[in-house]
């Protein structure tokens, strides 16, 4: 169901995310109720009065309320309860009224010198035939802004066939930006209805009262009600099998410039219940259009799922990744990797914690499935996979699915062709010492340019969008990175050069061998590319100001006037105010 959060709200309270999260043991213990941490109104059938896990606390002692400090997160609760969300915003408006802000809506005006209130436009243009075409029947769920209903083909082509009509009230629709969002979401849902794994969208009407999105009907329920029905946990196997799917959808959606912003187990439903049935993925009611290198501020989520830089109220697709992260800690272990009984709690954990690898069942997990989960819920978005990334991981590689291409090429190359010369060379030299694992992922996406003659041009990279374009990318803008790239309109690049432009420093770092791989760079920076450099041009190639000399300068040898080993690697990684992964002590 579509189900928002507040957006443009006043930011988390340092009070609230700045304590650090404390460990404790975690002995067998006797299962306790816990308060309600969800986002939505379920329908009885998926509501629990007590909490059928195990409580992280000690026999004896009652659970509190208080957030002074939150529980620790080696709890062996089986699974999260049915709806682990709450909206994120909750805890701040207990913290007191808002500053005052301009109001959301510009639907006043002012008339002889009194202000009038104009009535909101509640007209979307949809058609309104829907009670001819449509037999409505019993509900199947129901969300914040609206409810979901079975219904039966009555006109049409679709004659005699059963669908599932989502209905959203006009009276919930109490702002201009509500509106918006219902027509946003029908947008997204009609453009990017035609991927395998995206509920298909058939069409949308409207009366007086309600609004109606008539989608597919998918009968196997949640994949939250499959974790449940198999005791808490999958097989790495059958774990693949679903990471895979979740992926590829949101690749698509990605590379449409789609964030989808509530990934959870309960947005992913089977289409029949046959054990092998495919999946698709729902409710794109907090989801949004974005341009590559845009950054949306609107906290909107599931706690439990929520990334760390959508606390910090900056943030681009890579909140998703986070969110798969989650999703897939959980298909493996059966456990949250973070956990609380409050918001502030359940939000210290997610910024501060670090999700627990040690206890069972992880130690008989495979090192690949380890360490694809590490590379998701890496706090430095910078640092995480994206979703074409993660469908060429080790874990997932030989599953024989084809790999998307990945918007994030674009911009990485993009970043690239308009460095300097010197910056250049040192990702060259970067380039030389990649690991044979992550060359797979670049050779996908190069061949997805379809190179002539072993090169690539802007043409091949306009052509490889052009072939995916929907209306979701026209309206996110997606193609006007294309503008950003020209310097490569009269350039041929071969996959040596492909490589440099398209790698990320950031990536490569999370990666555990990164130490060797970057002494093996700096061998191939120091032949070919490291030069005499002073303080005020290594300043100058970093965008920095007169007051980042004193750091800058132990970046240089003494002896020769060249960058050091620590000089290189800081280089590449940039200087940046905050770090996303910073621990306060």
């Amino acid at each position: 169901m579509g189900h928002c959060c507040s957006k443009n709200l006043s930011a988390v309270d340092n009070d609230i995310l700045g304590a650090a999260h404390q460990q404790q043991p975690t002995p067998s213990l006797p299962t306790v109720a816990t308060p309600s941490t969800d986002l939505h109104s379920y329908s009885n059938s998926n509501s629990f009065a007590v909490s059928p896990f195990q409580s992280p606390l000690p026999a004896g002692i009652p659970p509190s309320p208080s957030p002074a400090r939150t529980p620790g997160r080696k709890f062996r609760w089986p699974l999260p309860p049915p709806s682990p969300a709450k909206p994120i915003m909750a805890i701040l408006r207990r913290k007191g009224p808002a500053k005052p802000t301009i109001p959301e809506d510009d639907h006043g005006g002012v008339e002889n010198g009194r202000v009038v209130q104009r009535p909101l436009d509640k007209n979307f243009g949809y058609a309104k035939n829907f009670a001819a075409k449509y037999e409505l029947g019993k509900e199947v769920g129901r969300g914040h802004f609206g409810h979901t209903c079975w219904a039966k083909v009555n006109k049409g082509e679709l004659k005699g066939q059963q669908v599932a009509v989502k209905i959203i009230s006009k009276s919930k629709m109490t702002t201009a930006i509500s509106i918006e969002d219902v027509r946003r979401e029908v947008k997204m849902l009609k453009a990017l209805s035609g991927h395998k794994h995206m509920i298909k969208f058939h069409d949308a009407f409207e009366d007086a009262n309600n609004v109606y999105i008539v989608m597919e009907l998918c009968e196997g329920g949640e994949l939250l009600d499959k974790i449940l029905a198999r005791g808490g946990r999958y097989t790495e196997e059958d774990a693949k099998a679903i990471v895979i799917q979740i992926l590829s959808v949101v690749a698509y959606c990605h590379l449409q410039g789609v964030v989808h912003r509530d990934l959870k187990p309960e947005n992913f439903l089977f289409t029949t219940r046959d054990e092998n049935a495919p999946m698709k993925i729902i409710d794109f009611g907090l989801s949004d259009f974005i341009r590559p290198d845009q950054r949306l501020n609107d906290i909107v989520g599931s706690a439990y799922y929520v990334a760390p830089e959508v606390l910090h109220r900056s943030y681009n697709v890579e909140a998703d990744m986070w969110s798969i992260g989650v999703i897939t800690y959980i298909l493996l272990c059966g456990s949250r990797p973070f956990w609380a009984r409050t918001e502030s709690g359940i939000f210290r954990s997610v910024l501060r914690a670090d999700p627990n690898f040690d206890d069972s069942p992880w130690p008989s997990v495979s090192p690949e499935a380890k360490d694809f989960v590490k590379r998701l819920l890496n706090k430095d978005h910078r640092k995480r996979m994206t979703a074409a990334q993660a469908l060429s991981h080790p874990w997932l590689r030989n599953e024989n699915d084809a790999v998307p291409l990945d918007i994030s090429i674009y911009k990485l190359v993009k970043a690239y062709v308009r460095a300097t010369p010197f910056k250049r060379a040192a990702i060259k030299a970067l380039s030389k010492a990649i690991p044979e694992d992550e060359l797979v992922y670049l050779r996908d996406q190069f061949r997805l340019l379809e190179p002539k003659e072993g090169c690539v041009s802007l043409s091949n990279f306009r052509a490889a969008l052009i072939r995916h374009v929907t209306d979701a990318m026209k309206e996110s803008r997606v193609l006007e990175i294309l503008n950003m790239m020209e310097p490569l309109s009269h350039k041929k690049v071969e996959f040596e050069e492909f490589c440099a432009a398209a790698i990320s420093p950031y990536q490569l770092e999370a990666l555990e061998g990164w130490e060797k791989i970057a002494t093996t760079a700096f061998e191939f920076f120091e032949q070919e590319g490291n030069r005499v450099i002073t303080v005020e041009e290594l300043a100058q190639e970093m965008n920095l100001g007169p007051s980042s000399y004193s750091l800058l300068k132990d970046w240089i040898r003494k002896s020769d006037g060249k960058l050091s080993f620590l000089g290189y690697t800081k280089f590449l990684h940039g200087i940046t105010i905050r770090s996303s992964n910073s621990r306060h002590r």
